[in-house]
């Protein structure tokens, strides 16, 4: 369940009352874990894996309520912010307006605060470097760091002291708004924690091409001298897009991060483990092989495989940090190395019910062989009915052909008279009830919603990452259900 996704008075789901209550739920319904999408701030297209910072959290997720009881907002500034839709999150209004309602809240806050303080010396790794690339967004009218004058875009020293100097309120406001994320968020996640909940969290392999990380440190990417990359991360064509997947991100110089042992990632995984209890990564092949597109390209038919950084990456995380609770997100064509990494590194991997009976992936058929069918699976790995970048199941099974729905029927052993509506409930049940030692069910599911409750079409733009659960949705029946169902399948928490 998206912390975007959840209800409440200000457009879209953040720290609020709400998620309170939606951990009251989770408890109540017998839950061990949530598991949310990034929590970074958003950039073009308003995905989650696409922001300006892998360390920074999302503006948006400040709870203005919070800010009000803090003494930091008024009634009458709640009361000013216009709310336009609450079952779909309006993204353009959020940038719009909800800035101007925490820039209000910093000018009543105390930039003396002791706490304020301690929080920028902890974090100033990263976040002096966010700040100023925010402040520098905000004084180029948003716009990519790439199109900024060289003096900015190269990090000319002295043409950013001279901006710092004069800009510093705008570069604290930055800095504001994070302390507040943290702190809000640092509350939810413990009160989550003291119900017996834990939180995972899920971070992108790449890192958005207009970030503060590539523009700090352009070494770590395969960039030329002015800043831009020369190759960019995608997936190949498949069985479902002819073209691939063209993301954008730079690349990483693997090689360089070698030669630094790893530290930036060491430094990623470490604040990972700071703000969540376990961690899924998202695009795991990729560090087996990574696909790489020429810089420019307009599809991915132009693409590569190169070489990953395998093993030696995840050694080097364990030397510096210990055990990290990771879950690898192994999805797509897979091949004998990329299992052989899982193994090696022990992680969990995946398993998606929705691809064990597509019939349009010579890799996912109906067959036994088939890896998604809970019947092949081990104990150590996480299944899922869906992701947040698959249909709901009811949207599924509306959209899949009769054989696949067949397929479906005959797994289950049910009649066609059995309703669609039942076998969501049903592949719900083969999930909870495989030896996986985790299932995770997206709330979507839960509530038997079709399409207009998905979160993300792959390598498309717009009307994605907007849905939002009805606020009248939870109930005491609906956790009594879902607890019954966990208690059925030893998986009650």
């Amino acid at each position: 369940m998206p912390v975007f996704s959840l209800p409440g008075s200000y457009g879209i789901g953040c720290f609020s009352v709400e998620a309170y209550r939606f951990v009251d739920f989770l408890a109540e319904a017998g839950q061990s874990y949530w598991q949310i999408l990034p929590l970074g701030p958003t950039s073009y297209g308003d995905s989650p894996y696409q922001s300006f910072s892998t360390f920074a959290g999302n503006p948006y997720f400040v709870d203005p309520d919070t800010l009000k009881k803090d003494g930091l907002l008024t009634q009458a500034d709640l009361e000013s912010f216009p709310v336009k839709s609450e079952d779909r999150i309006d993204y353009e209004m959020q940038y719009n307006e909800r800035f101007t309602l925490l820039r209000k809240a910093f000018v009543r806050f105390d930039k003396n605060n002791t706490e304020y303080a301690a929080f920028k010396e902890k974090e100033k790794d990263w976040l002096c470097d966010y700040s100023l690339f925010m402040a520098l967004k905000d004084a180029h009218g948003g716009k990519s760091f790439i199109e900024w004058e060289d003096e900015y875009r190269l990090r000319d020293a002295k043409a950013l002291s001279d901006f710092t100097e004069k800009n510093s309120a705008e570069i604290d406001f930055y800095s504001f708004i994070q302390f507040e994320f943290t702190k809000q968020w640092k509350a939810l996640k413990a009160y989550a924690n003291k119900k017996g909940l834990e939180i995972i969290g899920d971070i992108p392999i790449y890192v958005a091409a207009d970030s503060s990380d590539v523009w700090c440190s352009p070494e770590l990417f395969q960039m030329d001298e002015n800043f831009r990359p020369t190759a960019v991360a995608g997936c190949p064509p498949d069985g479902f897009s002819a073209d691939g997947q063209l993301w954008g991100n730079p690349l990483y110089k693997w090689d360089y991060h070698e030669k630094t042992g790893f530290a930036w990632w060491i430094k990623r995984i470490k604040k990972c483990s700071e703000i969540y209890d376990v961690v899924r990564i998202d695009h795991f092949r990729g560090f087996d092989e990574y696909f790489s597109i020429p810089a420019g390209d307009t599809t991915a038919r132009n693409g590569h495989w190169e070489q990953g950084p395998g093993m030696k990456l995840f050694n080097a995380i364990k030397e510096s940090l210990g055990e990290v609770r990771i879950i690898a997100e192994d999805l797509g064509f897979i091949t004998d190395t990329v299992k052989k990494l899982v193994r090696d590194s022990g992680f969990p991997n995946m398993k998606v019910l929705e691809f064990a009976f597509d019939e349009r992936d010579s890799s996912s058929g109906s067959s036994s062989d088939n890896q998604y069918l809970p019947f092949n699976y081990n104990r150590n790995c996480v299944v899922y009915t869906g992701t947040h970048d698959n249909e709901t199941l009811r949207g599924w099974l509306d959209s899949i052909t009769e054989q696949e729905l067949g397929n479906v029927r005959e797994y289950l052993g049910i009649p066609e008279s059995i309703g669609k509506d039942n076998i969501v409930e049903l592949l719900i049940r083969q999930a909870l009830g495989s030896v996986a030692d985790m299932a995770v069910i997206p709330m979507w599911d839960y509530l038997g919603l079709d399409n207009s409750a998905r979160i993300n079409v792959p390598s498309t733009l717009g009307n994605n990452w907007i849905w939002r659960m009805n606020s009248e949705a939870l109930n005491s029946e609906k956790a009594g259900k879902i607890r019954k169902f966990n208690k059925i399948y030893g998986r009650l928490g």
